[in-house]
């Protein structure tokens, strides 16, 4: 069987290194050396230091959506924090329990909210 390409395949004989500028390179270089090397104590690296917000909610979306949502979440949360309540001891137990009410009201809270913004009948 013939083959379409040459086994290796042609190619000048230029080193890559050439055609790029030395000095971009050595900088370049010092970037990464810097980024992976830098003590975790430097303050200069800590001035272009930015939040990043891991979660975000879409902008634009209905206030129904996000209080169902929330409804939602709150429910789960309260699921849980039933749970492990039940799961504890003494003063533990308790602390978890308080947690599940104030869990409770706020969900009460959004489902007050929920219903004037959008009423089920």
């Amino acid at each position: 069987m013939f083959k379409v390409t040459p086994n290796p395949p042609e190619t000048e004989n230029v080193s890559p290194c050439e055609s790029l500028d030395s000095t971009n390179l050595h900088e370049a270089a010092e970037r990464a050396l810097d980024h992976h090397f830098a003590s975790p104590l430097d303050k200069s690296r800590l001035a272009d230091a930015r939040p990043v917000n891991i979660f975000a909610v879409v902008p634009g979306l209905h206030t129904e959506t996000l209080l169902a949502n929330a409804c939602e979440t709150l429910a789960s949360i309260n699921a849980m924090a039933s749970d492990l309540a039940f799961e504890l001891e003494g003063s533990r137990r308790s602390i978890a329990l308080a947690i599940q009410q104030m869990i409770e009201l706020s969900q009460l809270l959004v489902n007050e909210a929920l219903e004037q913004v959008a009423p089920a009948g």
